[in-house]
């Protein structure tokens, strides 16, 4: 399987602070959601096509190891690399603030059909060649 690695920019707005004025953990869940969506944007494949295609890809496991906190106005780089394929996919993140590393992460998601729910242990076609074909 090809190794892809994409790079999507959030700026940290005032309302995902706490009340000591740095990003909520949470939030941080959130901009890796909006990396992974971007990832697959990129790859000219995104949950509408899957879903079209009869497959959801729900997120099976989450594991974030928090470094250092973000704070408003910053610049985050928020770095995804697809890491497995089949049976689930994975992808592992580092979000980086003025090129320090402040996160890391990682997402398994399982595949399952669309209608009955069953899991499926292989990726969708369209998913496999658009990974063959990504050029970064």
């Amino acid at each position: 399987m090809k190794k892809i690695t994409t790079r999507t920019q959030i700026k940290v707005p005032f309302y995902d602070l706490d009340p000591m004025n740095i990003v909520w953990h949470g939030n941080y869940v959130k901009y890796i959601e909006e990396a992974r969506c971007d990832f697959f944007e990129k790859l000219n494949y995104n949950y509408t096509s899957m879903y079209n295609d009869g497959v959801m890809y729900p997120i099976a496991k989450m594991d974030l190891k928090f470094i250092k906190s973000a704070k408003f106005g910053d610049n985050l780089v928020v770095e995804c690399i697809l890491k497995e394929l089949e049976p689930a996919i994975v992808i592992k993140y580092n979000i980086y603030s003025g090129g320090e590393k402040i996160l890391s992460a990682s997402t398994m998601q399982m595949a399952v059909d669309a209608k009955t729910g069953a899991t499926l242990y292989q990726a969708p076609e369209k998913l496999v060649k658009a990974i063959e074909e990504y050029d970064e």
